[in-house]
């Protein structure tokens, strides 16, 4: 069965590769064999501006070679609207299926003076992308055959304006998108606030859950990562010696029931992933 078949249907894991940095793939591909239990892979697209192996690329190898789902992220950044169709073809050629269309960080946080495109937005990317599923390019004009590509959008849990966030979800929905993976959140109750008026939106949700390593790692996130917030009392909880991982699996007690999966940042940690997942699989064997 694919990803896009349990979604809904069943519990499903994903979790993260990253970008994959120069041409050592083979490296990437034994860490991804060691996942137990992962539905699906998603593959970075030059993150923070910073040079990695071709999303796309990488996605279609590793599916081939690893066995695995792939989840390729595609920005807006980096192509024009010529080069997104030709590279959307390519993808379906090469066997991709699946889809994150994102806005990409600016090139500003890289290294490289490099130019941003930025044709349209992911809004219109993810139009884009329903298009060429009925075979029509971005002028409407037909193309021969069609791709089947499934899309995925990210949401975030612990905007501050919740409405507003709800409301992007909407418009990316109308546009296209078939499922959400969520930026990682903490709180139960402020994750049940979101799942309650994401559930209303009728798409799947894999809730973000990123393991905390360690007390500096909790305290960078509330300072750097926005939309994340780590809440006080796990702070002290840490302090006190609580692990990353029993505060993760207090938190799938909570949620579990009210989600369609668990999207993992792990980090590269694939062995406190795996964990992860058989505690979840462990709990829905239960019910």
């Amino acid at each position: 069965m694919t990803l896009i078949d349990k979604l809904g249907k069943s519990f499903v894991f994903t979790t993260e590769l990253g970008g994959i940095n120069g041409t050592d793939i083979e490296g990437s591909i034994a860490k991804l064999k060691e996942y137990d239990g992962v539905d699906a892979i998603n593959i970075h697209d030059c993150p923070n501006g910073r040079l990695r192996m071709n999303s796309v690329m990488a996605a279609a190898i590793i599916k081939q070679v690893a066995g695995v789902e792939t989840i390729p992220h595609f920005t807006c950044r980096d192509r024009s609207l010529l080069g997104t169709q030709a590279d959307l073809l390519g993808a379906h050629a090469l066997g991709i299926r699946y889809m994150l269309p994102t806005t990409g960080d600016g090139p500003q946080h890289g290294p490289y003076q490099s130019a941003a495109v930025y044709d349209y937005n992911t809004a219109k990317l993810i139009e884009l992308i329903k298009n060429f599923n009925q075979g029509k390019d971005a002028n409407g004009e037909a193309f021969t055959g069609q791709t089947q590509f499934a899309v995925a959008a990210t949401a975030t849990p612990g905007a501050a304006n919740l409405a507003a966030e709800t409301a992007n979800m909407q418009r990316k929905i109308s546009a296209g998108v078939d499922f959400f993976q969520t930026q990682p959140v903490y709180d139960p109750e402020q994750a049940g606030r979101f799942i309650d008026k994401a559930k209303s939106l009728g798409k799947p949700v894999l809730l973000g859950l990123m393991p905390l390593k360690s007390l500096k790692m909790a305290e960078f996130v509330n300072k750097n990562v926005a939309g994340v917030t780590v809440p006080a009392h796990i702070l002290t909880e840490m302090e006190q010696g609580k692990t990353g991982f029993e505060i993760a699996c207090e938190f799938i007690c909570q949620i579990y029931r009210q989600v369609d999966g668990i999207h993992i940042f792990g980090m590269g940690d694939v062995a406190v992933t795996n964990k992860v997942v058989a505690f979840a699989r462990e709990l829905l064997n239960r019910r």
